[in-house]
């Protein structure tokens, strides 16, 4: 009987070795993952604050009445350049 008892109980602690084995596997397979998304989304971070940055820059009057003259030809309106015009009662 008491060598019975020993093989289970060395069958059980064979057991829980491998089963303590693969949890951590999986833990540490976890955790990379965990780590490879929170770099990920601090990159997204990144980029979004560079986006923004660039939307502000890109938006402004200044930069915008400069392409304007530059690749359009555009010039301001001066007031002899100006016509009214009036509506007549019919």
């Amino acid at each position: 009987m008491t060598g019975r008892l020993c093989i289970l109980l060395t069958i059980m602690l064979v057991g829980c070795a491998l089963s303590v084995v693969s949890a951590q596997y999986k833990a540490r397979s976890l955790f990379i993952e965990l780590e490879r998304a929170q770099s990920a989304a601090r990159q997204l971070d990144v980029d979004w604050a560079q986006l923004q940055l660039d939307q502000s820059t890109l938006g402004k009057n200044a930069r915008i009445e400069e392409l304007a003259r530059r690749d359009l030809g555009m010039v301001p309106v001066t007031a002899a350049r100006t016509q009214y015009l009036t509506v007549g009662a019919q």
